[in-house]
């Protein structure tokens, strides 16, 4: 039996990266998977993928984030499909990231602002009626650039950091309700950290050496573990915490 037998998960920008090292643990759990993106071919072969490994049910839809009308008619379709939804994570973000504070350009910032904070507005606040019918909960990622300040981050971390505030606010009001909401800071190998390595080596390897592991975090087994536990009933005393995830795991309060 996994921990997430029965249970429904969507998962923003579930076709590649964090989001299908999430949706991967959580297959392997026993949840059935909504998976979103802009891109329908990887969504589409990411939800064969796990179809294929896992033996669950995943269907996926392509969404914009930043638009409030796309993000209304996936969770239909994700509620239609299945009947109900338990969890969503909300993992898609684009950004400009490289990019100093000085050099941005309003297009650059509001890149950030409208596929992180935003989108995680709109899928939070579209979800909650179904939530509340679960007793589910929500998993937002945050990211250590907020956390700590990284150079050429600037539009990324105000998003983030505006996601782990309104996470906290929601773990206030929807409590009561018996809605969970919880955020992680994941520092994770992924293509794109891969790509920045190649540009910002040194900058790379600093990073590294701040980690008590002294590797990033696997997509899958560190960044999905701590996923699953928080979608799972062992976590209704956990709610309104960051979680840091870089090759170890630890609660900030």
């Amino acid at each position: 039996m996994g921990l997430l037998d029965g249970k429904v998960v969507l998962i923003t920008g579930g076709g590649k990266g964090i989001g299908f090292g999430i949706a991967s643990k959580m297959a392997e759990h026993g949840a059935n998977l909504f998976i979103t993106g802009r891109n329908a071919g990887r969504l589409e072969e990411a939800a064969s993928k796990l179809k294929a490994e896992y033996g669950c049910d995943c269907i996926y839809k392509t969404a914009e984030g930043s638009n409030e009308d796309e993000v209304i008619a996936a969770i239909a379709a994700c509620v239609e499909h299945y009947g109900k939804l338990d969890t969503v994570v909300n993992n898609a973000q684009a950004s400009k990231s490289g990019v100093n504070l000085i050099d941005h350009s309003i297009e650059d910032f509001d890149l950030s602002i409208d596929t992180g904070l935003h989108a995680t507005f709109f899928y939070m606040k579209h979800a909650f009626p179904e939530l509340k019918k679960t007793q589910g909960c929500v998993i937002n990622l945050a990211s250590g650039a907020g956390l700590f300040g990284r150079v050429g981050q600037s539009s990324y971390a105000a998003a983030k950091e505006g996601i782990r505030g309104m996470t906290r606010v929601a773990a206030t009001e929807w409590g009561p309700d018996g809605v969970r909401a919880n955020c992680i800071c994941p520092l994770a190998m992924t293509e794109q950290l891969s790509a920045w390595k190649e540009e910002y080596p040194d900058a790379f390897a600093g990073i590294v050496k701040t980690i008590p592991l002294g590797r990033y975090g696997d997509p899958k087994e560190d960044i999905g573990g701590v996923a699953v536990f928080l979608a799972s009933d062992l976590s209704r005393y956990v709610s309104g915490e960051t979680i840091t995830a870089q090759g170890g795991s630890g609660l900030r309060p």
